[in-house]
């Protein structure tokens, strides 16, 4: 069984939490999707926590969040070569489009995001 759970509030940008089970049917289900590859124990990934949010509220309706715990979900993290974490993969049209590594400010990441989804 697939387990999906929204983590910000409906309606206002959702970002999805993710398993091996959910992985394939979230990204070829949205036109532009963001996975953030993440573990608890991990400091920077716990700061683009709330980034996350943020641009998951901003982008809401243009493009769909969803946050893979790595420590539990080891085959979407080895089918897409997730070797750092926080490791956002930009989905278009279910295939790769680029890959983000590390911790950022807000407007950065927006930055990036609208640069890569505009290709």
């Amino acid at each position: 069984m697939t387990r999906t759970t929204m983590v910000a509030e409906k309606g206002k940008g959702t970002v999805s939490e993710l398993s091996d089970d959910s992985f394939d049917g979230f990204i070829k289900s949205h036109k532009a999707a963001v996975v953030d590859c993440w573990a608890p124990w991990c400091g920077p990934c716990r700061m683009m926590g709330p980034v996350l949010e943020e641009v998951a509220k901003d982008f809401s309706g243009k493009i769909a969040f969803g946050k893979l715990n790595v420590d539990g979900n080891k085959t979407a993290s080895q089918d897409y070569d997730v070797r750092s974490i926080p490791t956002f993969l930009i989905f278009k049209d279910g295939k790769l489009a680029d890959t983000i590594i590390g911790a950022m400010q807000k407007e950065e990441f927006a930055s990036k995001l609208n640069a890569i989804i505009r290709r």
